[in-house]
């Protein structure tokens, strides 16, 4: 994304770090809105039940949305033992990505209503931000629910499992997990398309939540 500044593009550049940090921080508040309608309000006492993105944003995820065009916020605290259900750690988990999704769903459409009304050219600035928000979110969501480390997807996937099957992940990906998403990221850093393949899903994604 610093290429933009290169280029020229100072106003491309602060409306999409502005959307980049509002999509972050909508994925955080929806784990912490999640966490509360569950019974645990940890997220709430701690100041993240909220859509303010100073709350959630973590410094060095902020320097990689700057220079790499990705990055992470802070991730919102939970106890898992003020649970009311069975299965709130992993509709918990799911209230991120499905923020993502629905901010994808409105951008896009909104987009393309634009268009179809003739408001602005796809090219001006608005448009384009607005279609990178819907491909961004697409990616944050196609992202954390892969099931690595502490992405969201290993809180989901366990309950797709055998027991057995399901206490073996949960023991390997504990002691492993982290370093096998760290080894994506490298990859992706050495030529290995893994990011790219990520990206890729999401375009594919894209005009399938389009509804106008």
């Amino acid at each position: 994304m610093i290429q933009l500044l290169y280029q020229g593009q100072w106003l491309l550049f602060c409306v999409i770090l502005v959307a980049l940090l509002f999509s972050l921080s909508f994925h955080e508040f929806g784990h912490a809105w999640a966490a509360k309608r569950f019974g645990d309000d940890t997220a709430q006492r701690a100041g993240r039940l909220t859509l303010n993105p100073i709350s959630h944003i973590d410094p060095m995820g902020l320097m990689m949305v700057v220079f790499v065009g990705f990055g992470y916020a802070k991730p919102v605290p939970t106890d898992p033992r003020r649970f009311t259900s069975r299965y709130a750690e992993m509709l918990v988990a799911a209230a991120g990505p499905a923020m993502n999704l629905l901010l994808a769903v409105i951008t896009v459409n909104i987009f393309v209503q634009g268009l179809q009304f003739g408001w602005y050219s796809p090219y001006e600035t608005l448009p384009q931000s607005m279609l990178f928000v819907a491909r961004i979110n697409l990616l944050l969501m196609v992202f954390n629910l892969l099931p690595i480390g502490a992405l969201d997807g290993h809180y989901i996937l366990p309950y797709f499992l055998p027991r057995q099957l399901s206490q073996r992940y949960r023991y390997y990906n504990e002691r492993y997990g982290n370093l096998a998403l760290l080894g994506l990221i490298a990859l992706s850093f050495l030529g290995i398309p893994v990011l790219q393949t990520v990206w890729h899903i999401s375009d594919v994604l894209l005009p399938l939540v389009v509804f106008v």
